[in-house]
């Protein structure tokens, strides 16, 4: 795949969507069809989120010692950032349920199968490097506050953040600096990975796209923000579990906000098609171990 079909699709003048004025009650519905997916799909969602919270628990437990205890909230609260990649195969059975096609689990892979899978992975180390980011400037934050000695343990920790100067300090700042990246991580992966799955316009036109809904609707989407923080809050208690619902809802509900800030193609491309699964009986064994045999 070519840099430029990466960049603008399989346009070379690649046409720029038409956005729509949002309201709340835009965001509600969305939530409401999300959470009507997840009910038709409940198996679906738990499948592919319930390694998130399992991760997010890796993570933090990883963070924990050491030199790394002070990152264990940013890493916490950054694993935010890079949701719209981790939805992404929610987004791709909402679009399947929507256009009547058969939802079942496997088709979440499908995403693999998409014209525009090298915009995706452009897109995901984007949003993976505004992580990294996030997690360098939270350690920069703590050194100025703290310096480089490491906390001797995480009662001490915790005493030295909440009953110092130095520690309200760190608190002030790093909330400071990280709305400014949940600002920059909203606005450029609000609807972008839907809009790539739904036509193959290219990582930059994307982009623009899901900035230029912000841009449009810019009270109505830090509302939406904030819902998506508040829920991720509440999914976290107890021990990320409640992630596992939280998660799916949103990720279908994004798919339905897509489908009302943006207009529909007006020239829609082919829909990808996947490959065919063969079934395979237990009579096809040990035949079925050889490609050469049908």
């Amino acid at each position: 795949m070519s840099y430029s079909h990466i960049l603008t699709g399989a346009s070379t003048s690649p046409v720029r969507p038409v956005i729509r004025h949002i309201t709340p009650s835009d965001l509600f519905q969305a939530l409401a069809r999300g959470v009507d997916d997840f009910t038709a799909m409940p198996s679906h969602a738990i499948f592919l989120c319930m390694i998130y919270p399992l991760l997010g628990l890796i993570m933090i437990a990883a963070a924990a010692g050491g030199t790394m205890l002070p990152l264990a909230f940013p890493i916490a609260a950054g694993f935010a950032l890079v949701g719209p990649l981790a939805a992404i195969g929610l987004y791709e059975l909402s679009r399947r349920r929507e256009a009547g096609l058969d939802s079942s689990s496997s088709h979440a892979f499908d995403v693999l199968q998409s014209p525009s899978l090298g915009a995706i992975v452009a897109m995901g180390l984007l949003l993976m490097a505004i992580f990294l980011l996030w997690l360098a400037a939270a350690e920069a934050i703590y050194i100025a506050n703290f310096g480089y000695r490491p906390p001797a343990s995480i009662g001490q920790f915790a005493s030295d953040v909440f009953n110092t100067s130095a520690g309200w300090s760190l608190i002030i700042v790093g909330t400071g600096v990280g709305f400014l990246f949940a600002v920059v991580a909203l606005s450029i992966g609000a609807i972008s990975f839907p809009l790539l799955l739904d036509r193959d316009v290219g990582a930059a036109v994307a982009l623009a796209t899901s900035i230029r809904v912000v841009a449009t609707n810019p009270t109505t989407m830090a509302l939406w923000g904030f819902i998506v923080a508040a829920l991720l809050v509440i999914g976290s208690i107890p021990f990320f579990l409640g992630l596992t619902v939280v998660m799916p809802v949103l990720g279908h509900a994004t798919w339905h906000l897509y489908r009302r800030a943006v207009e529909p193609d007006p020239n829609p491309h082919p829909d990808y098609q996947p490959r065919q699964r063969h079934h395979r009986s237990a009579a096809d064994f040990p035949a079925a171990l050889f490609p050469t045999r049908r």
